[in-house]
């Protein structure tokens, strides 16, 4: 009965979003020390995209400043801002506008001094409706980033948008559950995005993922780009190359509903036998 139940209500979702389509914009650039600059292109890009028909536009992590994790230097410390600062003032009034949907990574100065890796999700009427923070931190040669943020402490939560249901990761977070671990470096681009494409198959979502492109630090540091949006059974609808552009994609939500009862990956969860695994460490496996 309770399955039964279950899908009526999923059935019920498809006819509600049966014609609830919405395109989606990725803007992976290159990025340079010129905060100012980077911003200003940031805002050009937002504008064309949404001009091409994009209701809901991601921008890449920290997408004002250089990747900072790659070395450590108290000076980048001075890029943090308030979510009262320049960026999410200049988004929230740019995403009223257009009347658009913004992604918008920062580097967070909270209210109490501490410093996060964050993305804020502002709604097109200009309201912010999500704040994330990034939960795992990387500490590696090359990805010292725990010398530059927190952890969050917000947990996972998507948040309603005028145009869709949206959670946000930010990039290291998007390789967990930890059974997924990183490959060799010839392969270290493909392992990205096929963890990010298992993540829209198993939980029958669309998945937008977004990275920069382009050299930094004297051009030791070379980011690949290969954004893509993936739909609910991990196709690929957009994929950039290792250039600066912006990709689109029409996004059906009633696949999302089609999908989970097809699949039944939600509703045939053993959630009884699983207790346990939250209390289980590493030296366990």
């Amino acid at each position: 009965m309770a399955k039964n139940d279950t899908k009526k209500e999923i059935k019920m979702k498809i006819n509600q979003n049966q014609s609830k389509k919405v395109k989606v914009a990725l803007l992976q650039t290159t990025v340079s020390s010129d905060i100012k600059a980077n911003l200003k292109k940031t805002i050009d890009k937002i504008k064309e995209a949404a001009k091409s028909g994009a209701k809901i536009i991601c921008m890449q992590e920290l997408f004002r400043t250089i990747y900072i994790g790659e070395s450590q230097k108290k000076e980048y410390f001075a890029y943090a801002e308030s979510l009262q600062g320049e960026t999410i003032t200049t988004m929230t009034k740019l995403a009223k506008e257009l009347q658009i949907v913004l992604i918008v990574p920062i580097y967070e100065k909270a209210k109490d001094g501490n410093l996060y890796n964050s993305a804020i999700v502002v709604d097109a009427d200009g309201k912010i409706v999500g704040h994330y923070r990034k939960m795992h931190i990387p500490n590696d040669p090359g990805f010292w980033e725990q010398f530059y943020f927190k952890p969050g402490d917000f947990g996972f939560k998507a948040v309603q948008t005028k145009y869709a249901k949206i959670g946000v990761l930010i990039c290291y977070d998007q390789w967990f559950p930890e059974a997924a671990r990183l490959m060799t470096l010839d392969e270290y681009i493909e392992g990205w995005v096929t963890i990010q494409r298992a993540h829209a198959i198993a939980n029958s979502v669309y998945v937008a993922s977004v990275n920069r492109v382009g050299k930094e630090f004297a051009d030791k540091v070379t980011f690949w780009g290969n954004s893509f949006i993936a739909g609910p059974f991990g196709k690929f609808l957009a994929r950039a190359g290792e250039k600066e552009e912006t990709i689109m994609a029409e996004c059906d939500l009633s696949q999302t509903y089609e999908t989970r009862d097809a699949w039944r990956f939600f509703y045939e969860r053993r959630t009884d036998a699983y207790e346990g695994l939250m209390q289980k460490k590493i030296k366990d496996f």
